[in-house]
């Protein structure tokens, strides 16, 4: 009688907690608007399109990887909690306008990833589609890719700290823990970078920890380099 009464307890314990847990979660996760910053990711683009191209070779991977050449272009601006992110925040999504898809094309080069960036991360933003893209811009016009990346000629092997000290030099402001460098099992895939709501450099302890831990990693070229 004991031993069930004791497991009881342990269950009533459980569930006591997790339902706390839960209604913690609940009273902020994933409402559009409440969050801590701003993660801006830039993706290296001739590594996406070396991933799709080994994944499908007979199959386009889409306006990215066309003739244009692409270096760094917006993967996303992600609204971030201090630890964890909301995604998905209004299901379904306010609809995405077509003039605000053509107009962040040079940006952001797929149509589809526009969509998705909207559905998954914009609707956590609290702002209007078009105030969301506006942001992402002036995101983006505060990262300056260091030199050395615009126009990459040939493949570089790199550290995952050289990239990284090269954004933090052409960035007064921006220090290694405001950003991180994120990889496949051999490429250099993006890079991400902690912003304020009001989009000053700031500091990120769980984007920094999820960096890529690989000693070297390689950046393809930009096509027609």
């Amino acid at each position: 009688m004991v031993r069930f009464l004791v497991r009881g307890a342990l269950a009533l314990s459980l569930f006591a907690a997790t339902a706390g847990f839960a209604l913690a979660q609940d009273r902020r996760q994933n409402q559009p608007g409440q969050f801590d910053f701003y993660v801006l990711s830039l993706s290296w683009s001739p590594s996406f399109c070396a991933a799709a191209h080994e994944r499908a070779p007979d199959r386009s991977a889409g306006p990215e990887c066309g003739p244009r050449p692409y270096s760094f272009v917006v993967h996303g601006l992600w609204p971030q909690y201090e630890k964890g992110f909301p995604e998905f925040c209004q299901i379904p999504s306010p609809r995405l306008d077509r003039n605000i898809v053509s107009s962040m094309l040079d940006l952001m080069p797929a149509p589809r990833l526009i969509f998705n960036e909207w559905d998954r991360h914009g609707t956590c933003s609290g702002l209007t589609p078009r105030a969301y893209f506006e942001t992402a811009r002036k995101a983006r016009a505060v990262v300056k890719i260091p030199p050395e990346f615009i126009d990459l000629e040939a493949a570089l092997t790199v550290t995952p700290n050289e990239v990284e000290a090269a954004f933090v030099k052409a960035n007064p402001g921006l220090t290694p823990s405001g950003i991180a460098v994120a990889c496949d099992s051999k490429r250099l895939s993006e890079v991400r970078v902690c912003l304020s709501k009001d989009l000053h450099f700031r500091e990120c302890g769980d984007i920094d920890r999820r960096a890529c831990r690989r000693n070297q990693v390689v950046m393809p070229p930009v096509r027609g380099g």
